[in-house]
């Protein structure tokens, strides 16, 4: 008892299988598409990770090509701090030692200004002390020398 309904079904089926050669066909060329597009996607997302490790790679190199010339850099200005830092300290050595001298130097002309002063204070008596023994002609060279001027320090001074 085939029902009609059964009857219609297995010829739908038939007609399926059928048509289902060149449907088949189709999908398979759609699954072969389909495969197509994803190995292409697959190529270009390898070919797109390749491209990045290499940039990822080139950055690294030139990092590092970086950090060298700032190390390189950096000595060399450390050098030219450690010589500046050595001429520094000798000069200020330098200067130490002339402004010892020069206190040295100011000192003396302090006591040379002193005694002309008191020479000078002086003066009237040694004029009297000068008339008597100018007579004899003992400070006929004392009289040469000018004692109103003070004795001042000169460059020359400072050079031994």
């Amino acid at each position: 008892m085939a029902s009609p309904g059964g009857a219609y079904s297995s010829g739908t089926s038939s007609l399926q299988n059928s048509g289902s050669g060149s449907e088949g066909d189709i999908q398979q060329q759609q699954v072969h598409v389909m495969d197509q597009k994803k190995r292409k996607r697959m190529q270009s997302n390898r070919e797109s990770a390749r491209r990045s490790r290499m940039k990822k790679q080139q950055h690294m190199e030139d990092l590092n090509n970086q950090i060298e010339y700032l190390k390189k850099e950096n000595n060399q200005i450390s050098r030219n701090v450690g010589v500046t830092t050595q001429m520094y300290l000798n000069v200020e050595g330098e200067n130490a030692i002339l402004r010892v001298q020069m206190a040295e130097l100011s000192n003396r002309l302090q006591s040379l200004n002193d005694i002309i002063n008191y020479i000078e204070s002086s003066n009237s008596l040694f004029q009297e002390t000068d008339q008597l023994f100018n007579d004899c002609g003992f400070f006929d060279t004392w009289n040469s020398f000018p004692v109103n001027q003070p004795i001042m320090a000169s460059a020359d001074m400072l050079m031994y």
